[in-house]
């Protein structure tokens, strides 16, 4: 029964998987018909590049400042809308379609709300008299401020999906255990904070988990909107391997710097995973 899930498994994840990781040990190029071995010499050259440094430094910032601010989001829609009121199906269909629209539609859209001259957001925000009429921000042009801007394109891609994960974390908490809280005269915040957190805690975990894995390896946001500019402020280790091995054509070092991902997101989804089950236990 499980034999041709395991062939679907090893054909799409771990036959590119063992590829990478011989292109990582060659000096392999697109335009090659043969490469040599070279051990762990493309991994000591992408350690030595001051540019993976500062790839790195952008996929732990951009992975865990969006994540955090996804779940936090994500959290306090579900409390909003475990509740019953008018429209809200409406509602839950208009947060859900960042999610249910394709991805690179969704993201040249805003490439044009933050376009440099015709940007709708910068004229709405001079008409309402929060910006002066000489201030008209670079949202994708300035170094900062094109982290924000991608920051803020994927937390309002994710959001809907963590929110949903949320929501069916809400409907699994028993009836009965809020109803003792109420008749203990538990007020909100308390049961929030010790019921229902506390019980959401693995789905949170998981949750987060598939963030992570998904932020870390994504690279439609950036590789639209930025390219890994201004001056490298939002180059990631995903799209830095993007552009050597396809635009730079060096695959042997693309693969090493693609591969470089695999241990540290193994040890953070051991990390969650050891949280949530701890959780579950307790």
């Amino acid at each position: 029964m499980i034999g041709p899930a395991v062939i679907y498994v090893l054909a799409l994840v771990g036959y590119p998987l063992i590829l990478a990781f011989v292109y990582s040990l060659s000096d392999i190029t697109v335009g090659s018909t043969h490469f040599n071995f070279v051990g762990w010499e493309n991994f000591k050259n992408i350690i030595d590049d001051p540019d993976f440094h500062i790839a790195l430094k952008n996929t732990i910032f951009f992975t865990f400042v969006s994540m955090l601010i996804v779940v936090v989001l994500a959290k306090i829609l579900a409390l909003l809308l475990v509740k019953d009121f008018k429209g809200k199906f409406f509602v839950r269909a208009l947060i859900l379609m960042p999610y249910v629209a394709p991805i690179s539609l969704g993201v040249i859209g805003w490439l044009w709300m933050l376009d440099s001259i015709y940007s709708p957001i910068n004229w709405l925000l001079q008409r309402t008299g929060i910006f002066g009429p000489d201030f008209w921000p670079m949202w994708l042009g300035t170094p900062g401020l094109a982290m924000t801007s991608i920051i803020a394109v994927h937390v309002w891609r994710m959001t809907p999906l963590a929110m949903v994960i949320m929501l069916a974390g809400l409907s699994s908490i028993p009836q009965d255990i809020q109803d003792a809280a109420l008749v203990d005269g538990a007020g909100y915040f308390r049961q929030l904070f010790q019921i229902t957190i506390p019980m959401m805690l693995p789905i949170i975990m998981v949750a987060a988990l598939f963030g992570i894995l998904y932020t870390a390896t994504d690279i439609i946001i950036i590789l639209v909107l930025t390219r890994g500019g201004p001056y490298e402020s939002t180059q990631v280790l995903v799209s830095k391997a993007f552009y050597t091995g396809i635009d730079g054509g060096d695959l042997a070092s693309a693969a090493a710097i693609a591969l470089f991902l695999f241990p540290l997101l193994l040890a953070v989804a051991i990390f969650m995973l050891k949280i949530a089950r701890r959780a579950e236990v307790t």
